[in-house]
């Protein structure tokens, strides 16, 4: 029969413990020398070093690839969204509802177009330029100070009867209400080489032949978005730019009825039939007027 091994009491353990931590009959530390210790510290400053350098030449390799001024990979927008001023989110998309008599119903409405129309301002455009004519505007270069390129203005008066200057209720009150449309940025994305892309905004499905389709006032007129707004050249490229806009005022929306409506971008290279994408090319929204 084996012998049974002594068991060890606390006090050898911690004898043991500290004789592995530090053995003065052979100068080791943790079971090495200091020099061994020495070596291995070098040789793991050296491999992370190289490591570091290693990854800090890829990185600086990727960059040099990189335009600062021009996403590599936007393939997945071929076509810009669209956004609606003044923007009240339901359960399912947009959703703007109120009551001409009670004021407290659309003053929050007002307030949203007032800010969203404070960056479009003469003070707030004084750094970008007049621009007349109606073709695309190309820069090949950065002809505008501190390397950028220039940017058209767009001002709050070209909105005209829904810029709020004329009616600071913007048509709430009397059931004429104004809605700004916007397409949103793509860089260098071109909506159309020759025809100025419009808004056309109508009901959704309006199955009563006998009602009349909506009457819609567009400023500016026709609704257009002027071509010397693009193509968008990026944040870099163009600090100061502002999207174009288009005011819908909706002159005949039956009262105390929720209606939808769709407002289009029609342009050649502006798609609005995507099912997975609600909002890329058109904007729609649930409006009901209560009298």
């Amino acid at each position: 029969m084996a012998a049974l091994q002594e068991k060890k009491s606390c006090s050898q353990r911690m004898e043991e413990f500290q004789h592995y931590c530090w053995n003065p009959d052979t100068g080791q530390l943790l079971g090495r020398t200091l020099s061994r210790w020495v070596w291995i510290s070098l040789y793991y400053v050296a491999f992370y070093v190289v490591m570091t350098g290693l990854f800090a030449l890829c990185i600086y390799s990727l960059m040099c690839t990189l335009d600062p001024y021009t996403p590599d990979y936007q393939d997945r927008l071929k076509s810009p969204g669209v956004t609606l001023r003044p923007d009240v989110y339901g359960e399912k998309g947009l959703d703007i509802s109120y009551n001409i008599s009670d004021n407290k119903t659309w003053t929050g409405l007002v307030h949203t177009l007032h800010d969203f129309l404070a960056g479009y301002s003469p003070e707030a455009q004084e750094d970008n330029i007049n621009c007349t004519s109606e073709k695309v505007f190309i820069q090949e270069s950065f002809m505008a100070p501190n390397h950028t390129k220039f940017s058209c203005k767009f001002t709050t008066d070209m909105l005209q009867n829904c810029s709020g200057l004329v009616d600071p209720n913007f048509g709430f009150a009397e059931g004429k209400p104004c809605f700004i449309i916007k397409m949103n940025r793509i860089v260098r994305f071109l909506p159309s080489n020759k025809t100025a892309p419009r808004v056309v905004c109508t009901f959704l499905d309006q199955q009563d032949k006998d009602s009349q389709p909506l009457q819609v006032e567009y400023y500016p007129p026709n609704g257009t978005f002027s071509l010397h707004y693009f193509p968008y050249y990026g944040k870099k490229a163009q600090p100061n730019y502002s999207n174009p806009l288009v005011a819908a005022k909706l002159l005949n929306v039956p009262g105390n009825m929720e209606v939808v409506i769709v407002c289009k971008i029609l342009a050649e290279h502006v798609t609005f039939d995507n099912p997975h994408d609600p909002y890329e090319g058109k904007v729609e929204f649930k409006l009901k007027i209560e009298k």
